[in-house]
């Protein structure tokens, strides 16, 4: 018998320009659009700005969940993301949602663990 794996976990530290560190709502809107692309169902979420525009938001999913937490005074966020692999193998989606973060903050990477559950 194969030994189930739980699931892939990625933890990262991100570099990036202050303007998209600040803004929640563009955030909120390119989560939603990736977790639809990726079909991926959104169950809650939460989502809280700070005095001085950083931000922090965590989206709860059947698959398990992502968030961020963001300093835009030190050009900095931390973000991670697990996906169960109760259905189906989702660590290719898994990375392939952080790549897109990434991109989508115009971000440079500057520490990330990969944890097979």
């Amino acid at each position: 018998m194969t030994a189930y794996t739980p699931g892939l976990h990625v933890l990262a530290t991100f570099t990036a320009p202050a303007a998209p560190l600040t803004d929640a709502p563009a955030c909120q809107a390119f989560f939603d659009a990736q977790i639809t692309e990726r079909g991926l169902v959104k169950v809650g979420e939460a989502y809280h700005t700070f005095p001085g525009g950083g931000f922090t938001a965590v989206v709860a999913l059947t698959e398990s969940h992502l968030s961020i937490h963001t300093w835009p005074e030190h050009g900095l966020a931390t973000f991670d993301v697990f996906l169960s692999n109760y259905q189906r193998d989702n660590s290719a989606t898994v990375r392939a949602l952080y790549a897109a973060t990434l991109a989508f903050f115009g971000a440079t990477e500057q520490s990330k663990t990969e944890v097979r559950r």
